[in-house]
């Protein structure tokens, strides 16, 4: 049986919520070993005269601890 953790992230990124959600998922990879699965949990978004400036995004981030 694996034990997993789970760590939140917030990323952002000026192209989309996806290019975010991969800016998060490579920031944990700095640090964590064994990433198992990446949750986006809230997406928004900067407007600045109109238009959309910063895709923002939640995602929680699960790996393995020990198996």
């Amino acid at each position: 049986m694996a034990l997993l953790k789970v760590i939140e992230i917030m990323a952002s990124s000026e192209k989309s919520w996806e290019d975010a959600a991969r800016a998060a998922v490579k920031t944990a990879a700095k640090t964590v070993k064994g990433i198992r699965s990446a949750y986006v949990q809230d997406m928004s978004a900067v407007v600045k005269d109109n238009n959309i400036t910063e895709f923002r995004v939640n995602v929680k981030i699960s790996f393995e601890v020990m198996n």
